[in-house]
């Protein structure tokens, strides 16, 4: 359906000047919204015919003041063309921009991408956890200090991105800020959702990312194996906080929580499962996922050991977890003092749950995903490898199939 559009001036009489002149004012109207302005011209009343909506007379002045309302309603005319050939709405707001010169290509990358960070800031825990707010705000702050870099400013208008622009901003991470490959594409992949939100509110024609290839490459996950659990958990420790941090990260690696799930677990998330015994019932922060897992011996005991500790009741917490920073410190410590060469991090318990505690022990990949809250078995695949052990005791079940069905083809030849 067209749009209605009408356009109409005329003469404000409470806004006359000293010398009785009245402003000449312009009203635009597309369907039934409203958009006045005036024109910056002033007219004798006398000389004005409402009628018309025009100047009266041929007079020098009258020539002027009706070449500029025919020349409007041209502008006008002309917008209503360009906005039907682009396929944008024909509304007020679309016709305010043209009108005004305030144009897409005006828009600003670093407002736009602050407006977003802004966005996620307010949906903490809605949806978004905070270590996503930090990589986007940590992506922004590479943007803006590249732009001083390689340019020499502190904002670029959306319209003057290009793939060159992009393909800079790469280099830049590598070469100055020391980024290896994934760590690199993760923040020009966060550069790319700014873009897309242009795209998608029709700020940009066409997407500057179209070429860009960057691809992440496969990283081999850490995580301990049985006996390096065996020698971390048995380990006696002289100072208390290291007890406590390894008490923890063991929780973890039986549990598979990651740290901010389980920093956040309280008294609720434990129920009775199916099977009657108890089990951690907690949607992910990260994807706000389902978690459900049955509870083993080992975590069982933690948490009754810390069910009296000051910070678990007054906060009602079921482990006293320290910040994430201190909890990869001392876990540092923890790897040295049981001579283990990995580089351990609390990370690592979640990777350790999905290799050596499940999947290593037969635990179908299914059921694996399904505690650790993914939402479908690729990302699984990629926590969990399937361990040379595992394949070695799948293959010799096989041998062991295909021997007896030899076995018995022979016997009954």
């Amino acid at each position: 359906m067209k749009e209605k559009i009408t356009l109409h001036f005329y003469l404000r009489s409470k806004k006359a000047v000293a010398t009785g002149l009245l402003p000449l004012y312009v009203r635009l109207t597309v369907d039934g919204e409203r958009l006045e302005f005036s024109s910056k011209k002033f007219i004798e009343k006398s000389k004005w015919s409402e009628d018309l909506s025009k100047m009266k007379g041929n007079s020098e002045e009258a020539r002027s003041i009706n070449s500029y309302l025919d020349s409007m309603k041209a502008h006008v005319t002309n917008i209503e063309i360009m906005l039907t050939h682009k396929r944008e709405t024909v509304n007020i707001d679309n016709f305010r921009k043209h009108l005004f010169g305030q144009t897409d290509r005006d828009r600003m990358l670093i407002p736009i991408y602050q407006a977003h960070n802004d966005k996620i800031k307010g949906l903490l825990g809605n949806g978004y956890a905070p270590g996503t707010l930090e990589r986007f705000k940590i992506s922004l702050k590479h943007l803006e200090e590249f732009l001083i870099w390689k340019y020499d400013i502190k904002d670029i208008a959306i319209s003057k991105i290009d793939f060159a622009m992009i393909t800079d901003f790469d280099f830049y991470l590598r070469s100055e800020k020391n980024c290896n490959n994934n760590t690199a594409v993760k923040y020009v992949r966060n550069f790319r959702k700014i873009i897309k939100i242009c795209l998608n509110n029709d700020w940009l024609e066409k997407d500057p990312f179209v070429k860009y290839d960057g691809k992440m490459k496969e990283v081999e996950t850490e995580f301990l194996t049985e006996e390096e659990i065996k020698d971390i958990y048995s380990k006696k420790f002289r100072t208390p906080r290291l007890e406590l941090v390894r008490d923890i990260f063991i929780f973890c690696c039986f549990t598979g929580l990651a740290y901010v799930d389980v920093k956040g677990l309280n008294r609720d998330h434990i129920g009775i499962g199916i099977d009657g015994q108890k089990w951690i019932f907690k949607n992910r922060q990260k994807t706000d996922t389902k978690s459900k897992i049955p509870l083993l011996p080992i975590p069982e005991e933690l948490i009754d050991k810390y069910s009296s500790h000051p910070k678990c009741l007054n906060e009602d917490r079921i482990l006293p977890v320290l910040s994430n920073q201190k909890m990869n410190g001392y876990l540092k410590e923890i790897g040295d003092l049981c001579q283990i060469t990995k580089d351990i991090t609390f990370h690592m318990a979640r990777h350790t749950f999905a290799t050596s505690v499940t999947l290593t022990n037969g635990v179908p990949i299914e059921s694996v995903s399904k505690m650790l809250g993914h939402k479908n078995i690729q990302t699984t695949q990629h926590y969990a490898r399937v361990l040379d052990k595992k394949v070695s005791e799948d293959m010799q079940n096989l041998r062991i199939k295909f021997s007896n069905n030899l076995s018995s083809i022979q016997h009954i030849s």
